[in-house]
């Protein structure tokens, strides 16, 4: 099997990485396409890739793995949409951009809602296979626990505070939250308060942060592309309405965020921006909302074994054995034009 991994952000090399080394383990043939904006965060280079879609017209696939919106409809493949996150209230995710012939999602949640658009569309499948950025939680949630052990000595602290927002300026918190960051840090310095942001965070905000934390010792800004490290070390997480805050609630941990719009609110929201310090103390000392997690994990993500990259490559296998290889996608002809003006034409 001939396997193409698409990446348009650097988010997607940590999506990538463990069905990467399903193919490996498989010995299926795979190669890399990296838009050249992100091509030096690409962290596999001994591996075989390219920047150019040209060499993925001759390469000839038999499978797109995609954890982004798009894939160029003429390349030959099954062009399979895997997901860059479990935010399924943000604006566009269960939109149908009519690239992909094949859906893998991570959990009921997801799969209950594409099943329904499919019998709307009727030009894609949906298979649930769970998400693959996750299989680390289930073969080494204490990968980095000597990381955290170094880092709590280093700094003479008892916990580690994830601050993680979203991008998006209409739901970032990233403007609101520096003073009081500031305060946590200051106040407490039992807490270590790491700050990681998305890519495409504005850069007028990385800049206040990277401020911050050259000028307060327990604020750490981490330039690292994956975040699961964090996750893992993190005692409790800061955010707003983004991917990441499903990701750490199945790790069991608790969660605050600010003017989240999801519609399934299982953790600490609120609208007030002052609240944190009082906010952080209830939940690190009592985690209220511990029982409330539970439909996250059952509903979002209930894979806890490791295998989803292994379900996603067997899934794959199966679907064009018994299908075929789809030489091109048919979709409209504005939706060609915008293939077009982001890859390039056929």
């Amino acid at each position: 099997m001939k396997v193409i991994l698409f990446c348009q952000n650097n988010y997607a090399f940590g999506i990538l990485e463990p069905i990467k080394e399903v193919l490996e383990v498989n010995n299926d043939d795979f190669i890399w396409f990296i838009k050249e904006h992100i091509y030096n965060d690409f962290p596999f280079k001994s591996d075989k890739h390219t920047t150019k879609i040209a060499d993925l017209r001759t390469y000839k696939s038999d499978v797109i793995f995609v954890p982004g919106n798009e894939v160029p409809h003429y390349l030959r493949g099954l062009k399979t949409q895997i997901f860059h996150g479990l935010a399924g209230e943000k604006k566009g995710h269960f939109r149908i951009r009519h690239y992909f012939d094949l859906y893998l999602t991570q959990g009921p949640y997801f799969t209950d809602k594409f099943n329904e658009l499919k019998k709307e569309h009727k030009n894609f499948d949906v298979i649930e296979t769970g998400w693959p950025k996750l299989d680390i939680y289930g073969k080494d949630k204490n990968k980095y626990a000597n990381y955290k052990t170094e880092l709590l000595k280093t700094y003479h602290a008892e916990k580690v505070i994830l601050y993680a927002p979203t991008f998006s300026p209409k739901l970032t918190s990233g403007p609101h939250l520096v003073n009081q960051i500031k305060q946590l840090a200051n106040k407490h310095p039992e807490y270590i308060i790491l700050l990681k942001f998305h890519p495409l965070m504005a850069k007028e905000w990385l800049d206040v942060y990277k401020a911050l934390a050259e000028t307060t010792q327990n604020i750490i800004f981490q330039e690292e592309k994956n975040i699961i490290k964090f996750l893992l070390v993190a005692d409790l997480l800061v955010s707003d309405t983004s991917s990441v805050i499903y990701e750490f609630i199945l790790l069991d941990k608790p969660v605050i965020t600010f003017k989240s719009i999801s519609e399934n609110i299982n953790w600490e929201n609120s609208n007030d921006y002052n609240a944190l310090e009082t906010l952080v103390k209830i939940n690190l000392e009592n985690d209220p909302f511990s029982q409330s997690r539970a439909y996250i994990n059952s509903q979002f993500h209930p894979y806890n074994d490791g295998k989803s990259a292994e379900r996603m490559v067997e899934t794959v296998r199966t679907y064009i054995k018994v299908n075929g290889v789809p030489e091109k996608r048919n979709i409209s002809f504005f939706r060609r034009l915008k293939i077009h003006s982001i890859f390039g034409k056929s």
